[in-house]
C-alpha cells in the first residue's frame, strides 16, 4: 500500500486552518477551542477525500460532503447554551460550521480558498470582538431584598443621579429585580455603584 502524501498534506492543512479558528475561540474562553476545531476540519477533509477517491464507478461524490454540512449541525447545537435568558455559543457554533467547510475545501485540494476563508473568519471574529467590547451594551440583572416600596424608590432616584439606566423592574414579596443597562466596558464600575447604593440590602448581580 503506497502512502499518498498529497492526501496527508490536505489533512494537515485542514487541521491547521481549523485549529487557527479554534485558537481564537479558546483565547476568548469560548465553548470549543483548538482541539475541537482541528478535529472537525480534519474530519471534514477526510470525508471529502473519501468521497472523491475511495469509490470507483459512477457515483455522486458530493453526497458525503452534503452529509458533513448537515451533520456538523449536531456538534454546533451542542455548544449553544441558553442560560439566564441569554443565548451563548452561536458564534462558536458558526466557527465550527466554517471549520467544517474549510476542511472540505482542503480535502478537495482548494488550498487558496480554504486559507482565505480562515483568514476572513479570524479577522471578522477579532474585529467584532474589538468593536463590541468598546461600544456594545449589556444588561445586568440586579436582585434587591428585603426592600420596601419607599426604599426601592430611594434606590432608583439615587441610581438616576449616578447615571445608572434602569430598563425595567419587578417587585414581589419584598424582593425587587431590576434590569440595568450599561456599557460593556463600564459594567464593573456600574456594579460597584449599585453595591454602594444598596449597602443596607442583600444584593445579587448577574
Amino acid at each position: 500500500m503506497t502512502i499518498d502524501w498529497n492526501f496527508i498534506l490536505r489533512l494537515l492543512v485542514a487541521g491547521l486552518l481549523g485549529g487557527a479558528i479554534g485558537f481564537e475561540r479558546e483565547f476568548r474562553a469560548k465553548e470549543a477551542g483548538v482541539r475541537t476545531h482541528f478535529i472537525v476540519a480534519l474530519g471534514s477533509a477526510l470525508f471529502m477525500i473519501i468521497s472523491q477517491y475511495a469509490f470507483s464507478g459512477q457515483y455522486d461524490h458530493s453526497r458525503v460532503a452534503a452529509q458533513v454540512v448537515s451533520g456538523i449541525g449536531f456538534i454546533g447545537a451542542g455548544v449553544i447554551i441558553f442560560q439566564k435568558n441569554v443565548v451563548r455559543g452561536i458564534t462558536t457554533a458558526a466557527g465550527l460550521w466554517v471549520a467544517a467547510a474549510i476542511g472540505l475545501a482542503c480535502g478537495a485540494g482548494m488550498y487558496p480558498i480554504a486559507i482565505a476563508a480562515m483568514l476572513l473568519t479570524v479577522i471578522c471574529l477579532e474585529a467584532m470582538h474589538f468593536i463590541t467590547s468598546k461600544y456594545s451594551e449589556r444588561i445586568i440583572t440586579v436582585s434587591l431584598s428585603p426592600v420596601s416600596s419607599e426604599r426601592l424608590l430611594e434606590f432608583m432616584d439615587s441610581a438616576k443621579a449616578k447615571k445608572i439606566e434602569i430598563d425595567s423592574f419587578i417587585v414581589a414579596d419584598e424582593k425587587a429585580i431590576l434590569q440595568v443597562r450599561t456599557k460593556l466596558l463600564k459594567s464593573t464600575e456600574t456594579s460597584k455603584k449599585i453595591l454602594t447604593l444598596a449597602k443596607d440590602l442583600r444584593v445579587e448581580i448577574s
